[in-house]
């Protein structure tokens, strides 16, 4: 064994023990080991800093400013509010999130999109009364198994066709038969796995999967509000009842009370049909009071100083009233801000002594200690430090009201996108940067937003395992894996093409999917140089290991992100993940050959 093998063999044996066994950032210990190969020349320095400047890797950061245009635009609320509704058993549940999420994450990377489905599952589950841990998981899997149906649907296609092409530029001689992936090249492997691995988890998911587990960090607020919304001309849920609405079953607000526009009261049933202008009148909890404020055309019931700026760029916050308040002594009917006030200020809710207040809101009186939340604008931030009346307590979420009259513009940028990389008209790196352009230029995003969007650690892991694919080749480690694969296989190509799977998913569980797409990369092609077949059946098979990582937390980030809101343990990924992968994996390797033949 050569020096420069042993020596990659440390580094990466570092890397990941350094990833098991710390809680140090991932971007840290990625940089940290193309550091090591950099200083010990393991390659040269244009190929280890290569995946800086990589396509694939520019290409992803643009399309996290896609999603939050879509987002923020609620485009994506609206799809699903469309898509999922209520659904009240846990079949129908998942029949309507994880088909939409498996479509959704074929065209935009998956990682926001489950980012902006957990508040609305989460959501979900509370007012259905569906275990929270039968839905986070499937969404995960769901999100992973579409997003091998297209070029753009994970970050980890992006990269393998990024190392493609490096290759096919490269101008070397000694490559078996290959080309570049087409957009639609992985929906020939990708569709089937898909249908068949969200089916498996529709079928096993209720007996695989815990019925409940507390999480500890899900704290439940023993402070709760009398809160009034108004439905206004434009909101959706004119024409909905209350069930539809989602406004019966949870268990952290009631509404107790409907008064129509004609102020009259009608019964709160679950068929009671919601119409424009109705007064909304809740018992709630702080999180439930701002989930129901995000609710496209709801309104605050009490406004006390109007303002000029658009609700979209308004905040939700909670303050208690001080003891010097002008406020004090006034009815909520009867306070309104002075005319030239600086701030704008909406009250939403009011809680006194952890309790509702017993009377109305317009015919409560405030008194000192009083617990507001109001919707405000951003001059409220700096006027409440120097103003006596209020104490800031906190903003309620960090959500945005979404700016839905964008709405139209950001699908309309988003299907254009797809549309002309479909056709071959231009790169995905081109269309995914102009998108983001045009979500800017329309409105759908501002520039503070879309640079928040940005997961720049994520990107700086791809980058920097890029750079260290360039050690494993050029050190001779890639040639030594592949031999030894090869022997393994006893030389049969089916067999070759399970051990670059079974390879994938091992470096899947234990590091993460990047980091075994691009190793097992130049291990598969040295393979298929080796039999001297195309390349095809082996870059695609890379492709489908690096990208379901279905046994580890660890392994995959739309795992991390769901691991700590559903409560899940270790074991509860591998106890489903395991039988999925065999499943996946068998149904890949017999296919494989026929849809792209050796």
């Amino acid at each position: 064994m050569s020096f420069d093998i042993a020596i990659t063999l440390v580094i990466l044996a570092g890397m990941f023990a350094l990833l098991l066994l710390t809680k140090i950032n991932p971007a840290a210990i990625f940089v940290g080991a193309l550091t090591m190969t950099i200083t010990f020349r393991l390659s040269p320095l244009e190929q280890s800093l290569k995946g800086f400047s990589n396509p694939g890797v520019l290409t992803i950061g643009s399309l996290f400013i896609v999603a939050a245009g879509m987002y923020s635009t609620g485009a994506i609320t609206i799809l699903a509010d469309k898509l999922i509704g209520y659904p009240r058993t846990l079949l129908k549940a998942q029949i309507k999130i994880l088909a939409p999420m498996a479509v959704g994450s074929a065209f935009l990377n998956n990682t926001p999109l489950v980012a902006m489905a957990i508040p609305v599952i989460k959501d979900l589950s509370r007012t259905c009364r569906i275990p929270l841990t039968r839905l986070l998981i499937p969404l995960s899997y769901a999100s992973i198994l579409g997003g091998t149906c297209t070029l753009i649907g994970t970050a980890t296609n992006l990269v393998i066709n990024g190392l493609l092409n490096d290759v096919l530029t490269s101008g070397r001689t000694d490559l078996p038969p290959m080309r570049a992936i087409s957009m639609f090249d992985p929906a020939l492997i990708g569709v089937p796995i898909t249908i068949i691995g969200i089916g498996f988890i529709m079928l096993t998911s209720k007996w695989l999967l815990p019925a409940s587990r507390d999480n500890s960090s899900q704290v439940k607020s023993s402070r709760l509000f009398r809160t009034v919304f108004v439905i206004s001309k434009k909101c959706g849920l004119i024409g909905k009842s209350v069930e539809e609405a989602g406004f019966t079953g949870a268990d952290d607000f009631t509404l107790f009370a409907i008064i129509r526009a004609d102020l009259t009261m009608v019964e709160v049933g679950r068929s009671t049909i919601l119409e424009s202008g109705d007064r909304l009148r809740f018992s709630a909890e702080s999180g439930a009071i701002s989930r129901i404020w995000l609710i496209d055309g709801l309104e605050p019931g009490h406004v006390l100083q109007k303002t000029d700026t658009l609700r979209h760029t308004h905040n939700l916050v909670e303050m208690a009233v001080a003891q010097r308040s002008r406020a004090i002594g006034k009815t909520i009917g009867d306070l309104k801000r002075a005319e030239n006030s600086a701030y704008g200020l909406n009250l939403v809710a009011v809680s006194r002594d952890g309790k509702p207040t017993p009377t109305k809101l317009e015919d409560t009186k405030v008194e000192a200690g009083d617990v507001l939340v109001a919707e405000v604008n951003e001059s409220f931030f700096y006027e409440v430090t120097v103003d006596e009346d209020y104490t800031i307590s906190k903003k309620l979420t960090d959500a945005k009201l979404q700016r839905t009259d964008r709405a139209l513009y950001a699908i309309l940028i988003t299907l254009s996108m797809i549309v002309v990389v479909s056709a071959g008209f231009m790169s995905m790196l081109n269309a995914a940067l102009l998108a983001g352009g045009a979500m800017l230029l329309t409105g759908c995003l501002n520039i503070r937003d879309a640079g928040k969007s940005v997961d720049f650690s994520t990107l700086i892991v791809i980058a920097s395992a890029i750079g260290l694919e360039s050690a494993v080749s050029n050190s001779g480690l890639s040639t030594v894996i592949s031999d030894g694969l090869m022997t393994f296989g006893g030389g049969n190509l089916m067999m070759a093409l399970t051990m670059v799977f079974i390879g994938c998913i091992l470096m899947d569980t234990f590091v993460t999917n990047v980091a075994s797409a691009v190793f097992m990369f130049p291990i598969a092609l040295q393979m298929a140089s080796s039999f001297q077949v195309s390349f095809m059946p082996f870059v695609m098979t890379v492709l489908v290991g690096a990208s379901c990582s279905f046994i580890s937390p660890i392994g995959y980030q739309t795992n991390l992100m769901v691991y700590g809101p559903g409560g899940y343990k270790f074991s509860d990924f591998i106890v489903l993940g395991v039988p999925l992968t065999i499943v996946v994996g068998v149904v890949a390797i017999l296919l494989m050959p026929i849809l792209f033949p050796f």
